[in-house]
């Protein structure tokens, strides 16, 4: 059985009912929708909330849920949203919208130390729910002549929605128990969906302070596990020395892996950093895709066509050990099909192919020089982005 000695059966819910969904506008008609049928309670927490077009579309429908009795909670990253003006934050707090940041140790103009509150999650009514690579501003939204940048969440309902409520109680909290807040809310014990409907769904975090590697540990659990295809949607890819060994030793063992990146990349130094990469991904085998249509932000792995995640984590260092994450699992033969063949049609429209190792050996000795450098000062970057605490036991 896939993942036999991995998986931790009590941690999937079954009574849920999922969809994938891109971004854009599709998935903003669907946030907006949420908020304008709320009836209890509305949490958002999210590592962008930007002063824009998409950012205040979004503050007005939660200043209108507001009004109509609807509790709402809104979290944001204290280094990502600096630029919110005090006008548009007190005005969300005039409007009875219960905001804050989430505070790193200590912050200036210029300088910041603490972990970054990474993870994009919606929960209404502790009955539906959104996670994703998703944030809130323009570039995630399409408007005329400017389609969104390439990204996914899940939308959910369902058990898992509960649990994602408790943990934005918990996180809202500064990571005390979400147990004295969750009467807040009246669960709906008797909500059922349809037998034939019903997909197993989880709930991982990282959380390197609080020893939480929950996404890190699926995904070297994959490589090692894997029968037959990996197939990898990763923005910012350059993964670490542990992920590296078992993507090698997977594809040693026949195993199909497809990875897509970025083609062209809002960060101009991670781009470099990942084609110094992609020497050692031809010579493992990996199939290797950038994406030429916009830039690429999504974060969805399939494997086997029996599991699948998606959610904030980017496989790389800094959501590995600097950032809080969050994904979900999917454990459903049905829907992992799905959304394989989304990622190949992706593949066969959008993207090219990285062919052969000559491709990288007749890159100019200068760019060669400018990727490893790159490289290594990213690498050196993921380290001195975050400060920690004396990890808690």
């Amino acid at each position: 059985m896939f993942l036999k000695s991995k998986v931790d059966e009590s941690a999937f819910t079954k009574n849920n009912q999922v969809e994938l969904i891109r971004g854009g506008k599709t998935y903003f008609d669907l946030l907006l929708n949420l908020i304008n049928n709320a009836e209890q309670s509305v949490h958002i927490q999210t590592y962008i909330f930007a002063e824009d077009n998409t950012g205040n579309q979004v503050a007005r429908a939660l200043k209108e849920a507001v009004v109509r009795g609807v509790k709402v909670q809104l979290l944001v990253d204290g280094y990502a949203s600096q630029d919110l003006s005090s006008k548009f934050v007190t005005d969300l707090q005039e409007a009875g919208i219960e905001f804050r940041f989430f505070e790193p140790i200590f912050r200036n103009n210029l300088f910041y130390f603490g972990r970054r509150l990474h993870h994009k999650v919606v929960v209404v009514d502790a009955r539906y729910g959104i996670v994703g690579g998703l944030n809130i501003a323009d570039h995630y939204n399409d408007f005329p002549n400017k389609p969104s940048w390439l990204d996914y969440a899940l939308f959910v309902e369902g058990d898992i929605a509960q649990k994602l409520f408790l943990l934005c109680v918990e996180t809202w909290n500064g990571f005390r128990s979400s147990l004295d807040a969750a009467p807040r809310i009246k669960f709906d014990k008797n909500f059922a969906i349809q037998k034939e409907r019903q997909v197993d769904v989880k709930m991982i975090c990282n959380d390197w302070v609080k020893r939480k590697n929950e996404i890190s540990d699926a995904y070297l659990a994959i490589f090692h596990s894997a029968d037959t295809e990996i197939i990898l949607l990763g923005s910012y890819f350059f993964p670490g020395t542990k992920i590296r060994r078992q993507m090698a030793k997977a594809s040693k063992r026949g195993v199909i892996i497809t990875v897509v990146v970025a083609g062209f990349s809002d960060v101009a130094i991670a781009k470099n950093a990942e084609r110094w990469l992609y020497d050692w991904l031809l010579r493992k085998g990996v199939v290797l895709y950038e994406y030429q249509k916009n830039i690429l932000h999504a974060k969805v792995a399939v494997c086997d066509n029996k599991w699948m995640t998606v959610g904030s984590y980017n496989i790389n260092d800094l959501s590995a050990y600097a950032s809080i994450e969050l994904n979900l699992e999917v454990r459903n033969g049905a829907f992992c099909r799905e959304v394989n063949q989304t990622i190949k049609e992706i593949i066969k429209n959008d993207c090219v192919q990285v062919v052969t190792n000559s491709e990288i050996q007749t890159t100019s000795m200068f760019k060669k020089i400018v990727n490893w450098g790159s490289y290594k000062c990213i690498r050196i970057l993921l380290y001195l982005f975050t400060f920690y605490f004396k990890q808690q036991n």
